[in-house]
């Protein structure tokens, strides 16, 4: 898998205080590292550091949200909100 297949994938938090938490992949920190945004409490601006091994990934990828990652839209932050309130995955907020 490319590091360019990572972003916008759909992952789990497996360890830490956001155990099961939902995020999106938004950028990848070399080779172990990632940062997540859930469009709530982790912001594009201020997203969150995790290693990948603490990471379930699932086979979920937005392509809308990944091209908006790479073209910079200000809107990042809504729309991940929304996807995963769509998937069903996020019950608040």
């Amino acid at each position: 898998m490319q590091n360019n297949d990572l972003i916008g994938r759909l992952v789990f938090s497996l360890a830490g205080r956001d155990y099961m938490e939902t995020y999106i992949i938004v950028d990848i920190i070399g080779n172990d590292y990632v940062l997540l945004a859930n469009g709530r409490t982790k912001t594009i601006e201020k997203p969150k550091k995790k290693k990948l091994k603490h990471l379930n990934l699932t086979n979920v990828v937005s392509e809308e949200i990944k091209k908006a990652i790479f073209q910079r839209d200000n809107n990042i932050d809504i729309m991940i909100k929304k996807f995963l309130k769509l998937e069903g995955i996020v019950k608040e907020g």
